[in-house]
C-alpha cells in the first residue's frame, strides 16, 4: 500500500503502516494504540505479549522485520507517565521500518521478556537498558551493567529522577570510581573481540585468567 506523505508541523507525516492492520488481526487487544510521529509508524503493545508481537513481526513472511535496529528505553519527566521500552525494526528486504513500544508501570516491577533468542544483536542493547534505566530483560544470558561498574550503586542515571550531579558527593564518586576495577568486569572473550587483551598489563591479564571481579573498597 502507497504512502501519502504531507508536510505537518516540520515532520514527515504518513499513514499508518499496514503492519499495525495486521498485527489488529492477529494479535487483537494486544495491541493497544498506533500513532504516526515524523513519518514512523509507533505501535504499543501489552509488555507480556511483546515477545510474540516481535516474534510474530521477525516470522511472518509478509512482515519479515529481520533486522532490530536499537532496543532502548523512555523515561518522562511526568512521574505518573510509565516507562516505555523502545524496539526499532527493520525489514531489509521490503525496505520498511517499524517502533513497537511496550509501556511498563513504575509502580510494578521493571520486568519485559529478553528478545535475545529472537536477535543476538539484542544482547548488549539490554544490557545498556538495564544499566541506564533499571529495566530487568527475563531470559537475557549475561544481565549485568555494560557502561557503569557492577558495584555503581547510585542508580540508574537515564530516568528522570536521577539527579544532575548523581546521589553521592563529588568526593565520593571519585573515591568509588577510583576503587572500583572496571576492566575485571569485561570477560575474556569481550576483550578478544576488542583485541585489546595482548596490550593489558601481564597482571592485570593474569586477575582477568583467575575470573576475579572488581569491587569497592
Amino acid at each position: 500500500m502507497g504512502s501519502e506523505w504531507r508536510r505537518a508541523r516540520g515532520c514527515l507525516v504518513s499513514t499508518v503502516s499496514p503492519s499495525v492492520a495486521a498485527l489488529r488481526a492477529e494479535f487483537g487487544g494486544a495491541v493497544q494504540r498506533s500513532l504516526v510521529s515524523c513519518g514512523d509508524t509507533v505501535v504499543y503493545v501489552a509488555p507480556e505479549r511483546a515477545h510474540d508481537v516481535l516474534a510474530w513481526l521477525r516470522d511472518t513472511p509478509a512482515q519479515n522485520f529481520n533486522y532490530l535496529t536499537d532496543v532502548t528505553a523512555v523515561d518522562y519527566r511526568d512521574p505518573g507517565l510509565p516507562l516505555e521500552v523502545v524496539y526499532q525494526l527493520r525489514s531489509l528486504p521490503r525496505r520498511a521500518d517499524l517502533r513497537v513500544k511496550a509501556a511498563l508501570d513504575k509502580a510494578a516491577p521493571l520486568e519485559i521478556r529478553s528478545v535475545y533468542d529472537l536477535w543476538r544483536g539484542a544482547d548488549w542493547l539490554e544490557r545498556e537498558v538495564y544499566d541506564m534505566f533499571g529495566i530487568t530483560f527475563v531470559g537475557h544470558p549475561d544481565l549485568r551493567r555494560i557502561l557503569m561498574w557492577e558495584t555503581y550503586a547510585e542508580g540508574y542515571p537515564l530516568r528522570k529522577d536521577f539527579p544532575l550531579r548523581g546521589h553521592f558527593s563529588r568526593a565520593e564518586q571519585t573515591r568509588q570510581a577510583l576503587a572500583a576495577n572496571p576492566e575485571a568486569h569485561y570477560s575474556m572473550e569481550e576483550l578478544s573481540i576488542a583485541e585489546a587483551f595482548d596490550e593489558l598489563p601481564a597482571d592485570m591479564r593474569e586477575r582477568l585468567a583467575r575470573g576475579e571481579r572488581g569491587f569497592l573498597k
